[in-house]
């Protein structure tokens, strides 16, 4: 039986998260900078929100307030952390390799695979607000080496089409696991369809911007939806009355015994 759910902008985890008090060692920047965080889906207490979807532990809606603002140097292992920013700009130092730092503005998104072990920190080093989405999942192979890869999205050469990002296509960035990342910058009154690869697939349906009705369902701004399990593949996407912009994550879908298992032995990410 097909399988969904809906998870309404309201409905998702709201966090305001300063860099005070216990907080002041991981949440960069002066305490009138702050971080706010909107969760689709947790892992532990790390964020609130619906438990996770397939392989994906978090997708968080982030906001970085004020000039130094965001995560100083911690550390990962046997998890993907990728990011796609809209606003601002994002310095991002990791471990992968000999090491890097990267400067990231709108449009442009990475893949940082921790695999056996990695740092890294993300802040907005200028005045304007940072904006970026967060994406994290579990690999399907333990202990990798570590690797990042990055690139952007143009979205004026790229409108009205389903672009991969992240997963198998011949532009994509490559991650260690059986999901792609998709987005969509459509114009108002267009119809798409996105085909899952199999019935062990299933997608995640985020509207950032705009409006859409996905397979029947009235989405609004920030609103989003799952599907699984399901007998017919292809997925519906009507864009509403305003230009939309809408991200699509595909993926295996996981056994919840394993994933509860995979968890209790990385409860420290």
């Amino acid at each position: 039986m097909s399988k969904s759910f809906i998870i309404r902008n309201h409905e998702r985890g709201h966090d305001t998260i300063r860099s005070d008090g216990t907080r002041s060692s991981y949440i960069a920047g002066h305490p009138d900078g702050f971080v706010t965080r909107a969760s689709s889906f947790n892992f532990h207490d790390y964020q609130s929100g619906r438990p996770g979807f397939g392989p994906v532990r978090v997708f968080g809606d982030e906001v970085f307030h004020g000039a130094g603002c965001g995560y100083n140097m911690h550390p990962h292992h046997n998890f993907v952390i990728c990011a796609f920013v809209f606003e601002g700009q994002l310095t991002h130092i990791n471990t992968a390799g000999e090491g890097m730092v990267d400067q990231l503005k709108a449009g442009d998104y990475y893949v940082f695979s921790a695999g056996s072990g990695g740092k890294h920190s993300e802040l907005s080093v200028t005045s304007e607000d940072m904006h970026a989405i967060y994406l994290w999942l579990m690999p399907k192979q333990l202990f990798l080496p570590p690797t990042y890869h990055r690139a952007h999205f143009d979205y004026r050469r790229r409108r009205n089409e389903i672009v991969q990002l992240v997963g198998d296509a011949d532009t994509a960035l490559p991650i260690p696991q059986d999901l792609r990342v998709s987005r969509l910058m459509a114009d108002a009154g267009r119809s798409f369809t996105y085909t899952l690869r199999s019935r062990g697939h299933g997608a995640y349906i985020f509207v950032r911007e705009g409006s859409a009705t996905v397979d029947g369902v009235a989405l609004g701004r920030r609103d989003s939806a799952g599907f699984s399990d399901r007998d017919n593949p292809a997925i519906t996407i009507d864009v509403g009355e305003d230009d939309s912009d809408i991200i699509v994550v595909e993926t295996i879908m996981i056994d919840d015994d394993n994933i509860k298992v995979w968890e209790h032995d990385h409860a420290s990410h």
